[in-house]
């Protein structure tokens, strides 16, 4: 593996596993929740956070995201436990990004300018679709109108970076519908947007009712993409990476870690992490998180991660790509700009990417039409 020059500053990754009910097309782990699970869970994950100073002893994240599941079923309080035993034990600095993953059914005005108050600072709303059609199919919990009085309400609580996700290439959506959905966000105070392409996986209900053959095809998930990142754009969003787009520069700071190579810890049953060069995971598994000793007695290896071709990849999920400069920075003992410049030529002639060649200010980045194909091309861009 190609030496690394030092990597950015970490992050701190949270799993909550609860959720009231299981979506049909989700595969991330979760377990119904309950009071006394919650408890235990939280109980747990305070005193795996204490240990990290002694089994961890450089980590030293500025950034926390708690994601799931649906962490604010947790509620306030357990929250509140949770970011002051983080940030006392990790001693997380005064403008660290703070973020909350909620689903709008779930949140009250109360409830969240405690949260606010309490240190969270940025919150991510599963919103999904402003369209109620689109949210049944979903199996989603909570109405447009719900999504809309959350997202209000966390602005009236003090909240200023709020960001909603949005699901494409839906049964029955069209770009009539979506821009009903980029339309929602817009009059609404969110600076971020996430907006994914619904993909089937295996071990999820829509997998087990073949629900693909009622979305549309490659051609009609295109047209949608496309009309997301066009539509969002012209609202004021900027896209700065496959699937996120902001105003006014306001990205995930803690998402960007993971683009940019940086290392990070996953604390939660099923959470990942890297570390020092090695990738791990944390098994699926409540019972099994809740009676381990420490986190590094939870890591399942696997295998080595952050080296050249890997940080190539990541990094051409953003729309500014890989920076030259960059890049000579973090790997001084490669020797393939020129290269990659080459077979990008092509590309960029086609619409797919825009590029410099220049060796000290050149760039890489795909186009919003590179990003539909970007699995490809970046084959063929790092092909010995």
């Amino acid at each position: 593996m190609t030496t690394a020059s030092p990597r950015p500053v970490p992050g701190l990754y949270i799993h909550v596993p609860f959720c009231a009910s299981k979506c049909p097309y989700c595969d991330f782990y979760s377990v119904a929740s309950d009071s006394a699970h919650m408890e235990a869970y939280v109980s747990q994950t305070c005193r795996l956070l204490r240990r990290i100073p002694q089994e961890f002893p450089r980590f030293q994240p500025d950034t926390l995201y708690l994601g799931g599941g649906t962490p604010s079923l947790l509620g306030e309080e357990r929250l509140l436990r949770i970011l002051d035993t983080a940030a006392s034990v990790l001693h997380l600095p005064k403008n660290a990004e703070i973020t909350l993953e909620a689903n709008p059914g779930t949140v009250t005005l109360p409830m969240l300018r405690a949260l606010r108050r309490g240190g969270y600072n940025r919150i991510s709303f599963g919103v999904q679709s402003a369209v109620e059609e689109e949210l049944r199919f979903l199996g989603r919990r909570h109405s447009a109108q719900e999504s809309e009085k959350a997202v209000q309400w966390a602005f009236d609580a003090g909240f200023s970076r709020i960001s909603l996700d949005l699901m494409l290439g839906l049964a029955g959506q069209t770009e009539e519908s979506l821009e009903r959905s980029l339309d929602f966000c817009a009059r609404t105070p969110a600076d971020h947007v996430s907006a994914y392409l619904l993909k089937i996986e295996p071990n999820t209900l829509f997998y087990r009712r073949g629900v693909d053959r009622l979305c549309p095809d490659e051609d009609g998930q295109a047209a949608l993409y496309l009309a997301a990142a066009e539509g969002l754009e012209k609202r004021g969003f900027h896209q700065y990476e496959i699937s996120n787009f902001a105003r006014n520069g306001q990205y995930a700071v803690h998402n960007l870690k993971y683009w940019d190579g940086a290392e990070y810890l996953g604390v939660g049953p099923g959470a990942h992490s890297f570390w020092e060069g090695r990738r791990y995971s944390i098994p699926r598994d409540l019972k099994g998180y809740l009676s381990a000793e420490g986190l590094k007695e939870l890591f399942s290896d696997e295998g080595e991660g952050g080296g050249l071709e890997e940080y190539l990849m990541l990094r051409l999920r953003l729309r500014e790509g890989i920076a030259a400069r960059k890049l000579r920075e973090r790997f001084p003992q490669a020797d393939c700009w020129e290269a990659l410049c080459g077979k990008a030529k092509s590309f960029q002639e086609a619409g797919y990417l825009e590029m410099s060649p220049d060796p000290e200010r050149g760039f890489i980045g795909f186009t919003a039409k590179g990003f539909l194909v970007s699995n490809a091309l970046i084959g063929e861009l790092l092909a010995e």
